[in-house]
């Protein structure tokens, strides 16, 4: 089965540029299983029933999120459905789910959604233990599991990578916007990049009109940020699992 992870969408012109490269990406990499993080899809932060709509019109099969899940109040009319997860490490009774079953290809594919605890300033519940008794869960009900663990300290996620080696399939790092060259497969088969980058604004700060951005790290003063235009660029990884073992043989990054 081989897999594409799309990273971060930024902005409405990220999710053009998604319309526009997805059908493309997938028929030439012959994709089965395409997972999408859209958590700041919505004016660069949250998700928007118009937003969700257009991305159930296109060949998605999980949409993941993040620490800014519950940016749009639109998410609320949409958060429990199925193809959309957000992390399930967030407290205990919030709406949505942590992780979604997909069968895909006669396989049983769970995709599970976290985030990172270290400067991140989401209070959640410990990702490493919530993982574990997710994999307890629904171990021997699936056939794969794939994370995208939604962080930002390139430690936590390379932590996260040695501790579910041979647990799971794949794991893939969401968050920072700037695709990593780290891409490996670990020592008991577990696919792994620490960030997929972002699909969104090319010349921005991590999507983000350069001048507002700037103004913020200069003078320290509170300007508001605002979402570049111009070209977008598409930032993501593939990765290719056997279907026997379930284990990944080959990861690469795509940027377009």
């Amino acid at each position: 089965m081989k897999v594409l992870a799309v990273g971060d969408l930024v902005g409405e012109n990220g999710l053009q540029k998604l319309k526009k490269e997805l059908p493309l990406i997938q028929e030439a990499e012959h994709i089965d299983f395409t997972i999408v993080n859209a958590e700041n899809v919505g004016g660069g932060m949250g998700i928007t029933k118009s937003n969700y709509q257009q991305l159930c019109e296109l060949d998605i099969d999980v949409i993941t999120m993040g620490n800014h899940t519950w940016g749009k109040m639109d998410v609320f009319k949409f958060i429990n459905e199925k193809n959309i997860i957000r992390p399930a490490n967030y407290s205990k009774g919030v709406p949505g789910h942590g992780y979604t079953i997909v069968e895909k290809n006669n396989k049983k594919v769970a995709v599970v959604n976290l985030i990172g605890r270290t400067d991140m300033g989401v209070l959640s519940d410990n990702p490493f233990t919530c993982m574990d008794n997710i994999i307890k869960r629904i171990e021997n009900d699936v056939d794969m599991i794939l994370l995208d663990f939604h962080a930002e300290a390139t430690a936590e996620k390379i932590a996260m990578s040695y501790y579910l080696d041979g647990k799971i399939s794949a794991m893939f790092g969401t968050h920072t916007h700037v695709q990593t060259a780290d891409e490996r497969i670990m020592e008991k088969g577990t696919g792994y990049i620490t960030d997929l980058g972002m699909t969104g604004p090319k010349e921005s700060i991590i999507g983000m009109d350069i001048s507002a951005s700037l103004k913020r790290f200069v003078t320290s003063l509170p300007e508001r940020y605002k979402l570049a235009q111009g070209d977008c660029k598409l930032n993501g990884a593939i990765f290719e699992i056997d279907d026997e073992s379930c284990r990944t043989k080959k990861v690469y990054r795509i940027e377009c």
